[in-house]
């Protein structure tokens, strides 16, 4: 069955239609963050690298793989998810309500080649660059609030 399909029944059922999401990261030379926008494939508007779950995989572990497939990028996901934000993601005959986890990806290796780099486009920006650039809402606010502190995460929590 075409996932569009699948996806169109899930959300008719009341379903929560769930995606994971990179962000790409970097700290330049002069200590300010910068995130990595891509291009849509379709309307080439600038989004950030994601997908449906993977089978298998944990949220962080697929979000690195959209990371190299979408951005051509390699690096390390931090634990915690960065935050979520939902939007309206265009099927082939309708709308979904779609709700997205999004990871922090720490990047150390972009890569010249890689699998969509025919039908994407990529640029390095502050936060407050990207979130005027990104259509969504909820996806621009969460890379607005983005700091140098947010990418220190404990490595143990107190419970």
């Amino acid at each position: 069955m075409p996932k569009d399909k699948k996806t169109i029944r899930k959300a008719n059922k009341g379903e929560i239609i769930a995606q994971v999401a990179a962000i790409p990261f970097r700290v330049n030379e002069a200590g300010e963050l910068e995130v990595m926008l891509v291009t849509s494939r379709g309307t080439r508007r600038f989004i950030v690298p994601k997908g449906w779950p993977m089978k298998g995989k944990s949220g962080r572990q697929a979000a690195l793989i959209e990371a190299r497939e979408e951005a051509g990028v390699r690096g390390k996901a931090l634990k915690r998810p960065a935050g979520s934000y939902c939007y309206w993601k265009r099927l082939s005959t309708s709308f979904v309500h779609v709700e997205v986890t999004a990871y922090l990806i720490d990047v150390s290796e972009e890569l010249d080649a890689w699998q969509e780099a025919g039908v994407r486009q990529r640029a390095w920006l502050t936060p407050s660059d990207a979130a005027v650039l990104i259509d969504e809402p909820e996806l621009s606010t969460l890379i607005r609030g983005l700091t140098v502190a947010d990418l220190v995460q404990p490595e143990a929590e107190l419970a």
